[in-house]
């Protein structure tokens, strides 16, 4: 908020629909309003202008005087807001992030409202809000009259952006994003993740000239921990790994197909989504080979993408959108995609992995092909610690055995397309392994200089 306020005289512009502009300014950042006569224009620009002889503060983001933001923040709903969000966010975000923001935004709302006020049918609202509030894509039908009435229930009782001020009203949001519907616990990663969503709209309230700052900030709250570290015990060594991919190449129906695509997942610790749209590779008949990786493919569901097409294909992970990463593989599994391809062939667009339709490789279906094979050759105890229980696990699995491998853990992280951050952050049990052996490494290299100080000939 400022007091540096300056009115200009009224500028008039004959081409345009509103030909008459007011014109102030806010520490020092121009404002202007249009207006169609002169009159309504010289009548805003006075009640600027005596606002400001009162007294009044301006908020520097919107140009307005205290009381004209106090106004706005009372008639403004948190369900006001978060539509509003969505809305000019839509067109410049994925599919898989519009459902996730859809989801926070449906499990926040129904708990940002007034004081006794609780929907008869929850689980109705919930959809309401989440297949039709906060999906842009079904703005262009109507609701159905259930979810109609749901609605116009929300507008009604939802609470005032000024409320969101208020200490009690965000830790009744923040702790409804920590429960599922049926009152169980949500995950842990989920409730962080609707948290930043909710974080990103109150950002957007501060840019709006609703709060000074994010209302969030300083906030006693605790939100459940989440756990980033890589479990070792769900992690297979090599020779696990070997056991699971030959039992996927024995099984009948997709296993065949399916023993390249997780080879790509351990030893080129491949992304499911970056191994389901590879197509560049450099295959040798001898030696290493190279993966040139360009992106990958997420199922975003037909309802949340502009095309309807229920899969999405994105850019690397957090990279420009055409960013590549080379990761070089080696030869045993060369000769792995090389059979792959000789006996099925690629996809018109050079995939190397379709389904039976020339489609995408669906997850459920790789997954249950997973699961079969860990019955198959998994011991009782192995199954039961969670050993590689989901495909993903054999990412980790080639990423740690890079790092006991005695590999640069800058390097590890560049194969991987993640952060050095990242690395030490989910792979820091794994790194106790490769800090042992750089002790021996440097421990042996001061004895060799020891030796070579007291008079002796370096070795080798």
């Amino acid at each position: 908020m400022s007091y540096n306020v300056r009115f200009w005289d009224i500028r008039e512009r004959p081409d345009r629909r509103k030909p008459f502009m007011v014109r102030w300014t806010v520490e020092g950042r121009e404002k202007s309003e249009s207006f169609i006569t002169s009159g309504l224009a010289d009548s805003r620009r006075s009640k600027l202008m005596t606002a400001a002889r009162d007294g009044e503060a301006f908020d520097v983001h919107t140009g307005l005087p205290t009381s004209e933001l106090r106004a706005i923040k009372q008639r403004t709903t948190w369900y006001d807001l978060a539509h509003e969000y969505l809305d000019q966010r839509w067109d410049r975000t994925p599919g898989n992030t519009r459902r996730t923001l859809a989801d926070a935004f449906a499990t926040i709302t129904p708990a940002l409202v007034h004081p006794g006020a609780s929907y008869p049918e929850p689980r109705v609202l919930r959809r309401s809000l989440y297949s039709w509030s906060f999906n842009k894509n079904a703005w262009a039908q109507e609701p159905t009259d259930e979810w109609r009435q749901a609605l116009d229930w929300i507008k009604r009782n939802s609470l005032s952006v000024g409320a969101l001020a208020e200490a009690d009203v965000l830790r009744r949001a923040l702790d409804a994003l920590c429960r599922k519907l049926d009152g169980k616990a949500a995950a842990a990663k989920t409730a962080r993740r609707k948290r930043a969503a909710f974080n990103q709209v109150l950002n957007t309230a501060v840019e709006k000239g609703y709060f000074a700052e994010n209302p969030l900030n300083g906030l006693r709250w605790n939100a459940p921990a989440v756990s980033e570290e890589v479990d070792p015990a769900a992690v297979p060594n090599p020779a696990q790994v070997a056991r699971l991919l030959a039992a996927v190449a024995q099984l009948r129906g997709r296993g065949p197909h399916l023993e390249a695509l997780f080879g790509c997942m351990y030893y080129a610790a491949m992304r499911p989504a970056e191994v389901i749209r590879l197509d560049q590779c450099h295959l040798p008949k001898t030696g290493w080979g190279m993966l040139n990786l360009s992106g990958g493919v997420v199922i975003a569901g037909k309802e949340w993408t502009d095309d309807g097409a229920v899969h999405e294909v994105h850019s690397l992970k957090r990279r420009a959108a055409t960013a590549t990463r080379p990761v070089p593989i080696p030869p045993q599994f060369v000769c792995i995609l090389r059979a792959h391809i000789e006996r099925f062939g690629v996809a018109p667009d050079g995939r190397l992995f379709r389904n039976q339709a020339g489609n995408y490789v669906d997850a459920a279906a790789y997954g249950t092909t997973w699961a079969r094979a860990r019955k198959c050759v998994l011991t009782r105890t192995e199954l039961a610690s969670g050993l590689a229980k989901r495909p993903y696990d054999l990412r980790h699995a080639g990423i740690s055995f890079w790092l006991y491998s005695g590999v640069d853990p800058a390097e590890c992280a560049r194969r991987a397309g993640q952060s050095i951050e990242v690395l030490f952050r989910h792979y820091a049990k794994f790194l106790d392994g490769v800090r042992e052996q750089a002790n021996r490494l440097i421990e042996q290299s001061m004895k060799e200089w020891d030796r070579v100080s007291q008079g002796g000939v370096p070795a080798g």
